[in-house]
């Protein structure tokens, strides 16, 4: 505890290791700095004020505060209790003198998190042996298995991820950890979410991962799937997802434009569609699931909500995908009417990004996202705005081909690919000549004859330099 000019300064403790990242804006995680810190920390309920001492290593006040008949194992708003918080400070002390009084030792916080598992996230090793002693487990997964000779080939020990400074990526879906010296993405499939359904969905996204091995897929590296909670490892890309390249560049040059629509449709989409023997859906196609590589080049992520599909055939979902899955902006209208889909869901979406790299605003963007279902099921489609000179060459007629309310009239990637490429190459065409049109003046210019006629600022004056 920092003292100055009298006045106590309670520092703020460490989060859970599972949580999200989050603004501490509540009173049971807000520091106490005014004038008037001991009184307000007197009028706070005493499980609050034996965390705060447990954070600060007060062991007399501690003692005290129990002595009173504080309970050992209060819990705040997020179910954490001051054995979770001397856990993630490290306070070994702090953490004995607690579990002497009676502290539970493996109590789970709201995302499942125990004190363990908190000593193991931040390395505080001499209270992962406290703990240990006391009869502390790690939790077990779903997905744990009892021979040792079941363990995937992919298992990742989640000791070996380190969450220090992390951040969140994609929408909130993955965190950024360390992994043996590199950074990694991380998706924590939290353990309040363990119902049937969330572990066959996390199942499934596995299964998809290691089917998919492409340069213009995100790389998969591994999984935590003997411990909880369990956590897919994919490569990370420090670069960003389109979403948030769009919302700082605006609407793209058609031949950017273009050369991002190859990367999706032929090395990304194409790739997953022409999959065998199963064709892969990707279900989720929009701006913040691709992202950006070193080289400039895009590449197709998150695979959550991805289905496996046998050729010729089509698949229809108990309950409709878009509500809490995905954003209803780029679900083609069939998914948004809970009827049978097939890959063709995938190039709807494709239309939706496309334009939006053209037009450089989301689809229906002055829209709330409510409406949005309503007017893709009144076949109404975002309106193109921008000069007809970015749709030359046949791409305003491919995208309202691949946004067709009849998934039959929708081209496959196969298809769509030459036809990305001929306006493309027809863009750079386009681009050369008018760079070499100015110089076919000069095809019959005899320099040392005709030069001295136009005088001596002839050569900077016709280039413009």
């Amino acid at each position: 505890m920092e003292e100055s000019d009298g006045t106590k300064k309670y520092t703020l403790w460490k989060q859970s290791s599972m949580a999200p990242e989050r603004e501490y804006d509540d009173l049971d995680h807000r520091p106490l700095e005014d004038d008037h810190e001991d009184d307000a920390l007197s009028e706070i309920d005493p499980g609050l004020q034996l965390m705060y001492m447990v954070n600060e290593g007060d062991l007399e006040g501690i003692k005290e505060i129990l002595a009173d008949g504080t309970d050992v194992n209060f819990r705040d708003i997020d179910h954490r209790t001051a054995l979770h918080v001397a856990a993630c400070q490290g306070l070994v002390d702090v953490a004995k003198l607690l579990l002497e009084h009676g502290a539970e030792v493996d109590p789970k916080d709201r995302w499942g998190s125990t004190p363990l598992a908190d000593a193991m996230h931040y390395k505080n090793h001499d209270v992962i042996k406290l703990l240990e002693k006391h009869g502390a487990k790690q939790l077990m997964a779903p997905m744990h298995v009892d021979n040792a000779r079941q363990v995937p080939d992919y298992e990742i020990d989640p000791s070996e991820l380190d969450f220090t400074d992390s951040i969140e990526i994609t929408k909130g879906t993955y965190r950024v950890a360390l992994w043996r010296g590199t950074r990694v993405a991380v998706k924590i499939f939290w353990e309040g979410n363990a119902d049937e359904d969330s572990v066959e969905a996390f199942r499934d996204e596995l299964a998809l991962l290691q089917k998919v091995r492409h340069p213009n897929v995100v790389q998969f590296l591994g999984a935590v799937t003997q411990t909880s909670p369990m956590m897919i490892v994919t490569e990370y890309l420090p670069k960003g997802d389109l979403q948030e390249y769009l919302k700082r560049k605006g609407s793209l040059k058609p031949e950017i434009a273009l050369r991002f629509g190859m990367d999706i449709a032929r090395l990304g989409m194409n790739y997953l569609h022409e999959n065998k023997p199963e064709a892969i859906i990707h279900l989720d196609l929009e701006p913040s699931n691709i992202l950006l590589d070193d080289s400039g080049h895009l590449k197709v992520a998150d695979f959550g909500i991805s289905k496996l599909l046998k050729v010729a055939n089509r698949v229809k979902d108990e309950k409709p995908l878009h509500s809490g899955y995905t954003s209803c902006r780029y679900v083609a209208p069939e998914v948004l009417r809970n009827e049978a889909y097939d890959t063709k869901v995938d190039v709807f979406s494709f239309a939706l990004i496309l334009q939006e790299m053209i037009e450089g605003c989301p689809p229906f963007h002055s829209k709330p996202d409510y409406d949005v279902p309503k007017a893709l099921a009144a076949r109404e489609r975002p309106p193109f705005r921008a000069s007809t000179k970015f749709y030359s060459r046949g791409l305003k007629k491919l995208i309202e081909e691949c946004w067709s309310d009849n998934p039959a009239d929708r081209p496959t990637f196969k298809q769509i690919i030459p036809r990305l490429e001929a306006i493309y190459n027809s863009i750079g065409h386009r681009i050369r000549w008018k760079v070499m049109k100015p110089l076919k003046c000069f095809q019959n210019f005899d320099w040392k004859k005709d030069s001295s006629s136009l005088g001596s600022d002839a050569h900077s004056s016709t280039f413009g330099i």
